[in-house]
């Protein structure tokens, strides 16, 4: 192949892998993979233990349902 011909293997490939990076993208929106982001970072911050930890979770939780409710 020489550098004109490439570009016909190129080409479809980077459609084909921006297809599916755009169908992975509409999935993970739809399966509510965005919705909460604050939570699993507060997982790893404190001890399940502590009570900074508890009052987090439950700040997150009352918030969730907030959003829901309006």
């Amino acid at each position: 192949m020489n550098g004109d011909t490439i570009w016909y293997l190129i080409l479809p490939i980077a459609l084909i892998l921006l297809a599916v990076a755009v169908a992975v993208f509409f999935w993970s929106v739809r399966s509510n993979q965005f919705e909460d982001l604050d939570r699993q970072g507060n997982n790893i911050l404190f001890d399940d233990d502590d009570g900074a930890h508890r009052r987090a979770q439950h700040h997150d939780s009352r918030k969730d349902n907030d959003d829901r409710s309006a």
